[in-house]
């Protein structure tokens, strides 16, 4: 099983479906093994959270939750547009490139 997602984690992304279609985020975390990732202000759950310690205060806390990859779409920091990644060679170094402008991410 080939375990790539096509972003990382810091990369401006857009949600393609879901009840959060159309916003844009920034990715907080991603999970290869499980295809999965966090994007920052998306996929909003609410979690019940116990008070750990003395005066900690427990309650509800929404946080944000673990979506598929292929649900979203990399945004490009140069056109601002939200496109695939194309693969160039730069020297010996492998690079992504915007499909929509063909500038390197």
């Amino acid at each position: 099983m080939n375990n790539k997602i096509h972003v990382r984690t810091g990369d401006t992304v857009t949600i393609l479906s879901g009840k959060d279609r159309g916003k844009e985020g920034k990715v907080l975390a991603v999970s290869p093994k499980e295809q999965k990732l966090i994007v920052e202000g998306c996929n909003l759950v609410t979690k019940h959270v116990r008070p750990r310690r003395m005066g900690e205060q427990g309650g509800i806390v929404k946080a944000e939750g673990a979506m598929y990859a292929c649900k979203v779409q990399l945004v490009c920091p140069h056109c601002k547009k939200p496109t695939r990644i194309a693969h160039g060679v730069d020297g010996d170094k492998k690079t992504r490139v915007c499909k929509k402008c063909g500038e390197t991410l």
